[in-house]
């Protein structure tokens, strides 16, 4: 919905838009509230994509990192002295 359209929403729940006004100021920055987050609204759609794809060959190459680690620990064993 666009932000105009849900203020003057806003407006006819809350003031009785139509019947009663707010004060010129207030109405002055509501409407520049509205039109500031219409603009931040159009600003993000173009950064939508912020979450990066998933590496598969990055994702592996850690896989096989952790599991060489964890093989040292089974590798060494000098429980059997001589």
């Amino acid at each position: 919905m666009n932000p105009l359209q849900s203020l003057v929403r806003w407006l006819g729940t809350h003031t009785l838009f139509p019947a009663s006004r707010l004060n010129a100021r207030a109405e002055t920055m509501l409407c520049i509230a509205a039109l500031a987050a219409a603009d931040e609204a159009a600003a993000l759609a173009g950064t939508r994509h912020l979450i990066k794809s998933r590496d598969g060959a990055k994702d592996s190459a850690l896989r096989s990192y952790n599991y060489r680690r964890n093989q040292v620990h089974y590798v060494c064993d000098n429980s059997a002295k001589v």
